[in-house]
């Protein structure tokens, strides 16, 4: 006797098979999308993977081919995207090899540290810590970290903007005495008007002057331009969420004869994953719906509101966790620009204050500040408790300034000077 398997039975299975392919598909960032397919076609001879960003750049081929000589933007946009260019990372690891590392610890340590230098240059990290973590002094971490000192781009590696320039000074072309008085200048930057009595202070500041801040700021600049999953249209009828469909990969099936039980197999996985991008962008839109429906004040022009992800995880029946996989490395396009969408599931100050409000009530009060006279963090705590109505500590204002690394009144202060 044969058990019939019912309707909602063999739903229920087809939707499990696509699950497992939905939530990898999902997790992952726009970019990273197609090479993940990839993984799924090699095994599958009865799919091909279309890339979305080749058959946008070959259109814009085309369209400057019938357009001799013409280049319209969203062309040029095209091709910055199917553009790779070498990331911060990229590069210096590039340069971890002899004679600076000549030793395999050497290079262990660089490495160390290259993962401890944030986006713009900077060392955050803890030399101890390295120390430890390799099982050597913490003296020889930091002369490897000096080392630095020597590599590209310049100023790289260095703890703050004085020793960055420290570091580029090293490998400038400046002679004596100028150098050792800028080198002074730059070991005592705190009192670095005491030195203007000296002979060749002017020419020793314009030196200064001349270095770069933050030091990756090239590199910053070249990184490769965000891909949004989601934009975010205002219209005459009000606002409009849409997926970015242009880059999205596709999937075309080669059925051929399915007689036999592997090709029935594959192709049946081919289109598991169809769905799976289907249910991908669902669930975005989805999500871009709430946000929103939470935030609408922020795509009018005011602040994001305090927004959980337990809020949406009820609306899905999942748990914050994969909502929290979901949304990572996403991005949301609209008039204000680009931004992670993890940026608009803040933790709250107040009831209805979040805390990246106040972060950017700080950025935007500290750009427009008097440079003779830059804000205190007492004087921040002030402004900002007039604004919000709410009540705060100084000490959570110093917090969220080194954050978003800006400098206290003082050492604003001091660069507003050199500028």
């Amino acid at each position: 006797m044969k058990l019939r398997q019912s309707p909602s039975a063999r739903l229920k299975t087809k939707l499990s098979s696509t699950l497992r392919s939905w939530l990898p598909i999902l997790q992952s960032g726009i970019e990273e999308l197609e090479e993940r397919l990839r993984e799924y076609e090699k095994e599958n001879p009865y799919m091909e993977v279309r890339s979305g960003f080749e058959e946008r750049f070959s259109a814009a081929g085309a369209t400057r081919s019938a357009r001799y000589g013409e280049r319209s933007s969203s062309s040029e946009t095209i091709e910055a995207l199917a553009t790779h260019r070498k990331s911060l990372y990229e590069i210096l690891e590039e340069q971890i090899n002899a004679p600076l590392f000549p030793t395999p610890m050497s290079e262990k340590i660089a490495y160390a540290i290259i993962e401890e230098i944030n986006d713009e240059g900077y060392f955050e990290g803890d030399v101890e810590a390295i120390a430890e973590k390799l099982g050597v002094e913490s003296g020889r971490v930091e002369k490897i970290r000096e080392r630095f000192a020597y590599l590209d781009p310049s100023g790289v590696g260095a703890k703050s903007a004085a020793e960055a320039m420290l570091f580029q000074l090293r490998q400038s072309d400046v002679q004596e005495p100028i150098y050792s008085l800028a080198a002074r200048m730059l070991e005592n930057f705190d009192t670095i008007g005491s030195f203007k009595d000296e002979e060749g202070y002017e020419e020793a500041l314009k030196v200064i002057r001349g270095f770069k801040n933050p030091p990756a700021l090239e590199t910053m600049e070249a990184s490769v331009p965000i891909v949004p999953d989601l934009v975010i249209l205002q219209g005459p009828e009000g606002i409009e969420v849409k997926i970015n469909d242009d880059f999205y990969p596709d999937i075309r099936i080669d059925c051929g004869t399915q007689e036999h039980a592997f090709v029935r197999r594959k192709v049946k996985e081919a289109r598991d994953l169809i769905d799976a991008l289907q249910m991908r962008k669902a669930t975005l839109y989805k999500i871009g719906l709430m946000i929103v429906e939470f935030q609408y004040d922020f795509f009018q022009g005011g602040d994001i509101r305090p927004m959980r992800l337990k809020d949406i995880a009820e609306e899905f029946d999942h748990n914050p966790s994969t909502i929290s996989r979901a949304i990572a490395n996403k991005y949301l396009m609209c008039d204000r620009g680009i931004f992670p969408m993890k940026s608009f599931f803040t933790a709250a100050v107040d009831e209805d204050v979040s805390n990246s409000a106040i972060k950017q009530f700080i950025a935007e009060a500290i750009a427009a500040e008097d440079r003779d006279k830059p804000l205190s963090d007492n004087r921040l705590l002030e402004m900002i408790e007039k604004r919000f109505g709410i009540k705060m500590v100084r000490r959570t204002v110093t917090k969220y300034r080194k954050q978003m690394q800006i400098g206290g009144s003082s050492e604003r202060k001091r660069f507003y000077r050199l500028a």
